[in-house]
């Protein structure tokens, strides 16, 4: 039952080629860069993982985190839904050279696919994007006189969140708008790792606090002071950093 890992890098030992990997936050906001950066120390030592496809809301801003992982060339499909957010360059020129593909989901489908994947739900309907590239070749049924697309759950090999807290048995809180994704990527994932600011024995977060519970999280690593997006944009952080 004590689901600590020791390592960021022992924490995504197991991340295959072609994997889906799911990657919480809402632009920095619960983004676990450690451990994307863990993936990418990994990638570059081996060789591996490539060729993931990665769903996320966003498609990374700057030189680090997501957007890091991209420039590496690790990712062969991103599924999101704003790929264009405050500093999408990376991203941007790799998909208009033809080196990364993209699927576009509406935010609140694709959080629902998310929470139907982690629910075994396999397909559901919604009015968005009727009429619409996006429902092209998407079957279309009508309800009480309106159409409504049939929208197909979304499941991952892996997920990799950030908490605040995690207990050994990898019951998790979030702070503030950090919850976003996370939780719903918890339950969609065969195998969820979460990064967490702080560690705490069994019984050190209260039952009624508990967002995730730890049946859907299979590892839990501490980054007592994990960094953030938005702050290592500002400073112009590149990862790996770049040398003369």
């Amino acid at each position: 039952m004590d689901k600590r890992i020791a390592t960021l890098a022992e924490a995504v030992a197991g991340i295959e080629d072609g994997a889906v990997v799911m990657i919480g936050g809402f632009g920095g906001s619960g983004a676990p860069i450690e451990l994307i950066h863990a993936l990418i120390d990994r990638f570059i030592a081996t060789g591996s993982p490539k060729n993931l496809t990665v769903v996320n809301n966003n498609a990374g801003n700057g030189h680090v985190g997501l957007a890091a992982l991209i420039e590496q060339g690790m990712v062969a499909k991103l599924i999101c839904s704003f790929p264009r957010s405050a500093d999408p360059k990376v991203f941007t020129e790799l998909y208009l050279a033809g080196k990364i593909a993209l699927e576009l989901v509406p935010q609140g489908t694709l959080a629902e696919r998310i929470r139907a994947g982690g629910a075994g739900i396999p397909a559901f309907y919604t009015p968005t994007s009727y009429g619409t590239d996006l429902a092209q070749g998407k079957p279309v049924e009508e309800f009480d006189g309106r159409p409504y697309v049939r929208e197909r759950w979304l499941k991952a090999d892996v997920a990799l969140i950030k908490a605040e807290l995690g207990d050994h048995h990898g019951n998790l809180t979030f702070r503030m708008a950090a919850r976003n994704f996370n939780p719903l990527m918890a339950m969609a994932a065969a195998r969820t790792i979460a990064q967490v600011s702080h560690a705490v024995e069994p019984g050190g977060i209260e039952p009624e606090q508990v967002i995730t519970p730890g049946i859907f999280v299979q590892g839990i690593v501490e980054v007592p002071a994990p960094a953030q997006e938005e702050a290592l944009n500002r400073a112009n952080a590149h990862y790996p950093e770049v040398t003369a």
